[in-house]
């Protein structure tokens, strides 16, 4: 599983947050790749790019089953690389995944909601509108999307739009924030109903 962190975050906080060691500790199969992202890269498609040039395409060339995990700014670069290479991957695992501007929210959850939603023509810089397009036409089935995130979150209010288009099974909510302890909580949560 590649995990790509939020704004501000960088590979070595998924370390001290103990995200590694909930896998040690469950005896897991499942390697991890924490990965370093910038804010420069929003907008910017390279960083997606590079994940799949170097991360991506060589394990599915080696046979290797691929999940993207995102929290917060990294959960808006994973469903934007489920957009743009669904076949590629395995599963996707949002934690507290920025979904975009409260506008695009607001307009989606008056149209109403995301079934009469349109997204429009799409700018190649337009990440926002290309993974709610991206949730709005992807079935049930593969890759499997993950959504789990605090109740309290300060996106909460998206990630409900986001969970009502997906199966219950795949929607996790517990008591927390926008933070480290919420999204640990959360991630020892899907080891143990998906990799126990």
């Amino acid at each position: 599983m590649v995990w790509l962190p939020g704004a501000y975050h960088g590979a070595q906080d998924f370390v001290t947050a103990g995200f590694a060691e909930a896998v040690r500790t469950r005896r897991a199969a499942l390697d991890l790749i924490f990965v370093d992202l910038e804010l420069a890269h929003v907008g910017d498609r390279s960083a997606l790019l590079r994940l799949r040039s170097d991360i991506v395409l060589p394990a599915r060339a080696a046979g290797v089953s691929l999940w993207v995990g995102g929290i917060s700014l990294g959960g808006l670069f994973a469903l934007d690389y489920a957009a743009s290479f669904a076949d590629e991957l395995d599963g996707l695992c949002l934690l507290a995944p920025y979904l975009g501007s409260r506008i695009i929210a607001r307009e989606i959850a008056q149209a109403p909601g995301l079934a009469a939603w349109q997204p429009g023509e799409l700018a190649e810089t337009d990440e926002e509108r290309r993974i709610w397009r991206y949730i709005k036409n992807r079935r049930a089935g593969p890759p499997p999307l993950y959504l789990g995130f605090g109740e309290a979150d300060r996106f909460a209010g998206a990630h409900a739009l986001l969970a009502a288009a997906l199966p219950a099974d795949c929607i996790d909510t517990i008591a927390g924030g926008h933070d480290w302890p919420t999204w640990l909580k959360l991630w020892e949560r899907f080891l143990e109903s998906r990799f126990a």
